[in-house]
């Protein structure tokens, strides 16, 4: 790579860093892999900084990327929790005092993605099918499934409160 490349590509970095891991922890919820999805991202990036420096958006193959890694690593660490939980013969049944956060973290990876570039990106139904890979109405799906998860969760926490 030439140095104007260089340059070029680590001033990128320090324009979208940051917002790459927002919306990685969005997703996420956790800093470090979220720094680590950026990374990742980036690192894909910088391979292919001669070929995607030249598109109209850049920064559009750069969340898209992150957003599907983030994604991945939800599942991911999902399964990885959900087989610790099935060893332990002493593990605790999940707590119902659940806030905002706690009610996202237990959304499927797709929906909390769809809900977080939504609600906290401002991202279109149509950006969110792009950045995911799927169709906007897919995305909108993705969205009232999410809404009508978090509303039971909430619900369950107002109850568990109130008695």
């Amino acid at each position: 790579m030439t140095e104007p490349d260089d340059q070029e590509f680590s001033d990128f970095f320090r324009c979208e860093f940051g917002r790459t891991v927002r919306t990685a922890y969005l997703i996420l919820h956790d800093q470090q892999l979220a720094e680590d999805v950026a990374q990742d991202a980036f690192g894909q990036l910088y391979r292919n900084w001669a070929k995607v420096r030249n598109y109209d958006s850049p920064q559009a193959w750069l969340r898209r990327i992150s957003i599907r890694m983030a994604v991945r690593v939800a599942r991911r660490e999902g399964s990885r929790r959900a087989l610790t939980r099935g060893q332990s013969p002493h593990s605790l049944p999940p707590e119902r005092d659940l806030d905002l956060a706690a009610a996202l973290r237990a959304l499927p990876a797709q929906q909390r993605a769809a809900v977080a570039l939504h609600y906290y990106e401002d991202q279109s139904a149509a950006e969110i099918g792009a950045l995911l890979g799927c169709s906007a109405s897919t995305v909108r799906t993705h969205l009232l499934r999410a809404r009508a998860r978090l509303i039971e969760l909430l619900a369950d926490e107002e109850v568990d409160h109130a008695e």
